[in-house]
């Protein structure tokens, strides 16, 4: 990167505009809040857990049919799950021995779609 193009990105005087800057800060994402929505950001971050989310819009899923559709382990599928079981990204119920998943509420897919729209127009 060519260091001319610091200063491009940067005021060149600085003028701090005090009515702007209160107000920001009383409506700012707290530090915490901030975290939250980055282990989010981060669980949707891997291509697996992407597969597994967009597998379990289409339909709710037992971990064995989800691991054959997705060619992949139960053992690896059941980590990945756990995963997003913790962030509230997908849920689960018990039918006898066998364990059922779907994306945990509409937010998931909303998330999903959006992000989907995003990277797929040019």
């Amino acid at each position: 990167m060519d260091p001319s193009d610091l200063d491009k990105d940067c005021c060149e005087v600085t003028i701090i505009h005090d009515d702007v800057v209160s107000k920001i800060r009383n409506i700012q994402l707290s530090q915490e809040r901030a975290a939250d929505l980055a282990m989010l950001f981060q669980a949707l971050s891997d291509p697996t857990r992407l597969r597994i989310i967009h597998t379990l819009i289409q339909e709710e899923l037992c971990v064995c049919d989800l691991a054959a559709a997705l060619e992949m382990t139960q053992s690896a599928i059941s980590h990945q799950l756990r995963n997003l079981r913790a962030l509230r990204l997908v849920k689960h119920r018990r039918v006898g021995r066998m364990v059922y998943y779907s994306i945990d509420d509409e937010h998931v897919l909303t998330l999903f779609e959006t992000g989907l729209l995003h990277v797929s127009h040019a």
